[in-house]
Order: structure tokens, then sequence, then C-alpha cells
């Protein structure tokens, strides 16, 4: 794990792969509860039995957005929160791509660049991400996406030299 937000050379990692978070189970369980949360009945993601006929996989396989809100847990694998923050917030993405499907109990982890690093005021970061999601023994990745994110801190931090915006 990184401490990012703690470290006077962060900006040494700029363009550089920062960690890898541990895999994830994509069960079926995890999807057909996704799929009630999220109030999306789609048959080709939570009925194992329709997805043998009718599925383009054969099977079931997990919704985009299920893929997607998993990146929170990649990240909090790679990047330790700071000591002193008061809360990260997702700011968004800049790109988000769904390349391959996340067939049902494959397994996927990520992959995390740091792309952008500033100190928008002096408690406050914003960081952005080039995030790959692997799946396991797949060619092509689930996901790429740059996402944005901004981290608030109690105590004041000194301007980071050559940053970028």
């Amino acid at each position: 794990m990184i401490k990012l937000f703690e470290d006077d050379n962060a900006l040494t990692y700029l363009g550089k792969e920062i960690g890898t978070s541990r895999w994830i189970d994509i069960s079926q369980q995890r999807i057909t509860e996704f799929g009630h949360v999220t109030e999306d009945p789609d048959r080709m993601h939570i009925d194992p039995e329709w997805a043998a006929v009718h599925s383009p996989f054969g099977k079931t396989f997990a919704f985009g957005f299920l893929t997607v809100s998993l990146l929170t847990r990649m990240v909090n694998d790679i990047v330790v929160r700071p000591s002193d923050e008061t809360s990260t917030l997702n700011y968004g993405f800049d790109r988000l791509r769904m390349l391959s499907p996340v067939l049902v109990d494959s397994r996927i982890r990520g992959h995390l660049t740091l792309k952008a690093l500033s100190l928008r005021s002096p408690v406050q970061f914003r960081a952005v991400y080039t995030v790959t999601v692997e799946i396991e023994g797949g060619d092509k990745p689930a996901l790429v996406a740059d996402w944005l994110s901004v981290t608030n801190v109690a105590n004041a931090r000194l301007p980071l030299r050559g940053a970028t915006s």
C-alpha cells in the first residue's frame, strides 16, 4: 500500500503503476444482489437458467456498473487513506470503457496508475487514477477508466512542486 497523500515524493509516481488490488470473486450471489439493490431485473445477469440458453456467453455475467462500483474497494487496497482525512469524494470519470464481460465465477483485480495529483487548496488534493480492471486469465481488461477523486485533510499541506491540475 502507498501513503500517497503523506509522501513528500508523491509526484515521482506520476505515470507509474502504484499498485494492484486483491482479487475479487464475482459470484452469482454478488451479481444477483447488485441487481436487486439497483432494481435492475435483467435476466441475462440474474437468471442462470435463462442465461444458459439466451446469453451470448452461455452464462450470466456481472453488470458493468457492478465492476465500476468495485473500483472503490480496489483503490482502498492500494492507497492508504491519510491519517488526517476528513473525506474522500468521487469526482467522476474523464473516460470509462467496459471492454470485456466479467462472467460469473470470475475473479477481477485493479491495477492503478497515478495520472495526475494536485493540491487544490492547502487541505484538498485532486487525484486522477487510470484504473485497469483485469479478469483472471482474460486477454482483455474488463474496464479501463480515468477516475478523479478529491481528498480533504485536516492539516494544511505545502504546495506540491511540479503538480498537474
